[in-house]
C-alpha cells in the first residue's frame, strides 16, 4: 500500500513535458508545474500575440514573468529520489535469476552466488560449492589484501608522476640555463659567432624538445595507469562495502583484475644525455689581452709562493679539531700586478686540485680579508666566509669545492651573498680569466673545453685598482699561473 501511495505522489511530481521527476520546479498560474528547462524551452507554448504562452496542459495563458519556483514540491521531489519505490526489488536480489531460488551457496570455480538448482545442473555439477557464510570471511579478506596492494600500487603511480613532474620541471631550468650561457658566450664574442649560436641553440631546442616530449608521454601514461588503479580501487571498495553477496558475486573478475595489474614505470630520460654546450675556441681570441700575471710575495706562514712566483699551494690541509670547528688562516695570495683600466686576460692551471678559488679582487678586499679569515668557525658558520667573495665586498670570483661543486659568489638583496651552483660539463684543467675594466665585467672560460663560457660578473663596478685573486682552498696540490706563451 505503501508502495502505491509513492506511485501516486511520484506521478504528481512528474514534468508533463520530459516525464521526469521535476528539476527546479516552477509554477504557472494555472497551477501546473514543469522544470524549469522545459517551460523555458518549450517552443510549442508560444503563441502569436506579443509574449504570452500557454500551458501545455490546460492551454490557459500566461507570461513568462508570472513563472514562480515551486519550493515545497522541490523539497518533495528530494525526498522522493532517496526512498527505494519497489522494495520487492530488493528482495529478487536474494533470488536466482534462473530458477527464483534462495541464493545460498557460492561456487568459487566461477566465482559466483548460485541456489541449489543451479549447484545440481551441467554447469556446475562438479564444481566446489560452500555455503556463503563459510567464504564470506575468506574472500573478504582477499578483496582487502587486493585493496591494500592496488591503493600501494596508486602511492607508487602518484610517486611517479611526481617524479616525472620534477623531472621536467628540471629538464625547463636546466634550459633556461643552458639557454642564458649560450647567449653570455656568443655575447662576449660580440656578434662574430652569430651563425654558429643559432646552430647551438637550434640543436638545444631540437634534442630537449624530445625530451620533452618523451617525458609527457611518460607523465601521460602514469595518468592512465593511476586512472586503471583507482578504477580497480573503487570496485574493490564498493564489494567490501556491500552485502555478502554482492561481494562475491564475479568475485574472481575482480580478484583477477588486482592479481594481474603490474605497474609499468616509464622510461625516463637519463640525465648523462643532456646536452653540453660548446663555444668555439677562445684561446686564439684572446691572445691579443694575454698579460704575464706573476705572485705578489708573503710573510704568511700558511701557503708557500714558489721561487718564480707562478705557483702558490697551502703548507698542509686544514683539518677540523675536536671541537669541531675550522681554523680558516690566510691560505690566499694576489697578483704582483693591478689594472684600473683596459682590457686582460691570464689562465690559470687547476688540474688535479679538488678545491679552488679564482677571480680579481680590489686592494680593499684583500687587505681586509685577513680580519676575517682569522677568525674560528663552526662548521655550520664556514658559509660566513663565502659571504666575503662577492662583489659588494670587492671580489668577483668562482670556486670549486669538495671536486665536483662549481660555484659563484654573488651578491643577494636579501642575504647579503648568494651562492650560485654553475654548470660545468667538463671539468677544466686550465681556466682563463677576462678582465674588461671599462666593459665591468669578468669573465671566466674553460680552456679544456674549447674555451667554453663558465661564468661572468656583468655591470661591475671596479671603484678602485683590481689584481688577480688566487686561493688554493684546503687542497695541498697547487694553483700554477700559465705564462702568456703557453
Amino acid at each position: 500500500m505503501a508502495s502505491g501511495i509513492l506511485v501516486g505522489i511520484k506521478e504528481e511530481v512528474t514534468c508533463p513535458i520530459c516525464l521526469e521527476l521535476l528539476t527546479k520546479p516552477l509554477s504557472l498560474d494555472c497551477g501546473h508545474n514543469f522544470c524549469q528547462a522545459c517551460i523555458t524551452a518549450n517552443k510549442d507554448s508560444r503563441i502569436d500575440q506579443g509574449a504570452e504562452r500557454r500551458c501545455p496542459v490546460c492551454q490557459i495563458p500566461y507570461k513568462p514573468g508570472n513563472l514562480k519556483p515551486n519550493r515545497p514540491m522541490a523539497n518533495i521531489v528530494e525526498r522522493l529520489r532517496e526512498v527505494k519505490l519497489r522494495p520487492e526489488e530488493e528482495q529478487k536480489r536474494d533470488l536466482c535469476v534462473r530458477h527464483e531460488e534462495k541464493l545460498l551457496l557460492f561456487c568459487k570455480e566461477d566465482g559466483k552466488v548460485i541456489c541449489r538448482l543451479c549447484e545440481r545442473s551441467q554447469e556446475h555439477r562438479d564444481h566446489q560449492t560452500f555455503l556463503v557464510e563459510e567464504v564470506v570471511q575468506e574472500y573478504q579478506e582477499k578483496l582487502q589484501a587486493a585493496l591494500e596492494r592496488m591503493r600501494k600500487e596508486q602511492q607508487e603511480v602518484e610517486m611517479l608522476e611526481a617524479n616525472v613532474r620534477e623531472e621536467t620541471a628540471s629538464w625547463k631550468n636546466q634550459i633556461e640555463s643552458e639557454t642564458q650561457r649560450i647567449q653570455a658566450g656568443f655575447k662576449q664574442l660580440r656578434g662574430i659567432l652569430d651563425d654558429e649560436e643559432q646552430k647551438e641553440l637550434l640543436k638545444l631546442k631540437n634534442e630537449t624538445g624530445d625530451v620533452l616530449h618523451n617525458l609527457a608521454e611518460a607523465e601521460n601514461e602514469l595518468v592512465e595507469q593511476r586512472q586503471l588503479v583507482s578504477s580497480v580501487i573503487s570496485d574493490l571498495e564498493h564489494r567490501l562495502q556491500g552485502s555478502a553477496l554482492e561481494m562475491l558475486q564475479d568475485v574472481n573478475g575482480i580478484l583477477q583484475r588486482s592479481e594481474t595489474w603490474t605497474l609499468k614505470e616509464p622510461k625516463m630520460v637519463s640525465r648523462k644525455t643532456k646536452c653540453a654546450f660548446r663555444v668555439p675556441d677562445l684561446s686564439g681570441m684572446l691572445q691579443v689581452f694575454k698579460v704575464n700575471v706573476t705572485l705578489r710575495p708573503t710573510s704568511s706562514s700558511n701557503i708557500v709562493i714558489s721561487a718564480d712566483q707562478r705557483r702558490v699551494r697551502i703548507m698542509q690541509p686544514v683539518t677540523s679539531g675536536d671541537t669541531g670547528s675550522y681554523d680558516f688562516s690566510v691560505f690566499d695570495a694576489v697578483g704582483l700586478q693591478s689594472f684600473s683600466s683596459g682590457k686582460f686576460y691570464w689562465e690559470v692551471d687547476v688540474s688535479k686540485k679538488i678545491a679552488w678559488i679564482l677571480g680579481v679582487c680590489n686592494h680593499k678586499f684583500y687587505h681586509a680579508r685577513r680580519l676575517f679569515y682569522q677568525l674560528k668557525l663552526r662548521k655550520e658558520n664556514r658559509l660566513k666566509v663565502y659571504s666575503k667573495f662577492r662583489p659588494r665586498a670587492g671580489c668577483w670570483v668562482i670556486g670549486l669545492q669538495d671536486e665536483s661543486a662549481y660555484n659563484a659568489f654573488e651578491d643577494s638583496s636579501t642575504s647579503g651573498y648568494h651562492v650560485l651552483t654553475l654548470s660545468v660539463p667538463v671539468p677544466p684543467h686550465r681556466v682563463g680569466v677576462f678582465l674588461d675594466y671599462e666593459g665591468g665585467s669578468v669573465s671566466f672560460f674553460n680552456v679544456t673545453n674549447h674555451g667554453s663560457l663558465i661564468y661572468k660578473f656583468s655591470k661591475c663596478c671596479f671603484s678602485q685598482a683590481v689584481c688577480p685573486y688566487f686561493n688554493p682552498w684546503n687542497c695541498p696540490r697547487p694553483i700554477i699561473l700559465c705564462p702568456p706563451s703557453s
